[in-house]
């Protein structure tokens, strides 16, 4: 152990009589990194989880890739189209599907809603994952009614529930004698809630032979193809692909195309609420200025004699820096300590509860990242021994003479 080492190792855990504030500054420092260190810890963690949960639900429950037409109008010999689109071997799954706006009534309400044909075996979605009620079941029951899934504020709104009769019915132009409305009968098989009510309240999933009848499409017809990738990285450079290949007249949109306002929300979370609370750290590092510069001035004796029995500048100023950063170390350790217990009852217990209306999720998430503990601690060092530079240079600047003159 060195000689700088060892003084301000001494120095630092050291207590002279009389020097209670002192003592009192330290602590106060040490709160201040720790307070600071942790705080920024929780909202990068708590913000990253936020970003994971909210990305993975729309990922997840919509489409990465959808083809459709410029116009809106169906898309004919689809089967042909679907068979250029599984070319590409970035595409995990694809389908085609039936989706236009229709009417569903129960037997208390009715209301719109945007009805969806799917294949009866799966959605190339993760739809089945948020099953609140019921089961994913399109098939048709034993007294002829085909299946529906439905989304929880959808379902709240009707006032349905399980096996609940549901009536879809849609119309072309104005209703007359000579233009009845199409009608058919579903009975409901579930209920998904992803706590997102832009999904949760608008569709209605059928088996796609059964949508094609309501919307007096040829078993060929669809309104769009959806496509799932393997790798959800490349969802906007596929997009582009994709778009390139097809061309006109079909019409290409990648999910951040279509959910773009819920990404950049999210992202904006991410970029500014860690910049706001980085503050905190910034602030805890400066006032390591005044609690060092109360240490030279406690120190002032010890440091004349030092010099006399010639210890250099460069090595009172090395004393004081180390004591700075010792502090800093603590408070750090503290700092990571306390975020980790945090993240950990966060996830066990659900301690901070939230609004799913306006979160999308019943509690906050946590998710610590390896490279969030390195940088935080990188740059709270870096403060902090900045912030000790300033007196531990005063510190060494000290004139022995005047403090063995004037005993001060």
């Amino acid at each position: 152990m060195n000689f700088e080492w060892y003084l301000a190792k001494r120095y630092f855990k050291g207590k002279r009589r009389g020097s209670r504030f002192l003592s009192f500054i330290k602590t106060m420092a040490i709160t201040g990194v720790a307070v600071g260190s942790a705080g920024l810890l929780i909202a990068l963690s708590v913000v990253h989880g936020f970003k994971s949960v909210i990305d993975n639900k729309v990922l997840g429950f919509a489409p990465h890739v959808t083809v459709s037409t410029f116009n809106g109008t169906p898309i004919a010999e689809a089967d042909t189209l679907l068979e250029d689109i599984n070319k590409h071997l970035e595409i995990a799954r694809a389908q085609p599907v039936v989706q236009q706006q229709t009417m569903i009534q129960s037997s208390s309400d009715v209301t719109g809603a945007m009805f969806k044909g799917v294949a009866q075996s799966g959605d190339v979605t993760d739809i089945r994952n948020y099953i609140h009620k019921g089961a994913y079941d399109l098939s048709t029951d034993s007294s002829g009614l085909p299946g529906m899934v439905l989304g929880a504020d959808l379902a709240k709104s009707l006032g349905v529930n399980i096996n609940s009769v549901i009536t879809a019915y849609t119309i072309e132009g104005l209703p007359s004698p000579l233009n009845s409305p199409n009608i058919k009968q579903f009975r409901l098989a579930g209920i998904y809630k992803t706590g997102v009510s832009q999904f949760d309240n608008i569709l209605a999933l059928v088996d796609r032979p059964h949508a094609q009848q309501l919307f007096d499409l040829p078993e060929s017809t669809v309104s769009q193809i959806e496509i799932r990738l393997k790798d959800q990285s490349k969802i906007k450079t596929f997009g582009q692909t994709l778009h390139d290949d097809l061309g006109y007249p079909y019409f290409t949109e990648t999910i951040y195309n279509r959910y773009g306002s819920i990404f950049a929300w999210v992202n904006l979370q991410e970029e500014t609420i860690p910049f706001v609370i980085s503050v905190m750290i910034i602030v805890a590092a400066f006032n390591l200025i005044g609690t060092v510069l109360m240490m030279v001035l406690e120190r002032t004796r010890d440091i004349g004699i030092l010099k006399t029995m010639g210890a250099s500048d460069k090595s009172i100023r090395g004393i004081f820096l180390l004591e700075g950063v010792f502090v800093a170390v603590l408070g750090l350790a503290i700092g990571i300590a306390l975020s980790l217990i945090f993240a950990w009852l966060q996830s066990t217990y659900q301690i901070i509860p939230l609004s799913q209306e306006n979160y999308y999720m019943a509690y906050a998430p946590v998710e610590p990242h390896m490279l969030d503990f390195f940088l935080v601690t990188g740059v709270t060092l870096l403060l902090c021994a900045l912030a000790s530079w300033l007196p531990a240079r005063i510190a060494s600047k000290t004139d022995p003479l005047k403090i063995i003159a004037y005993g001060r």
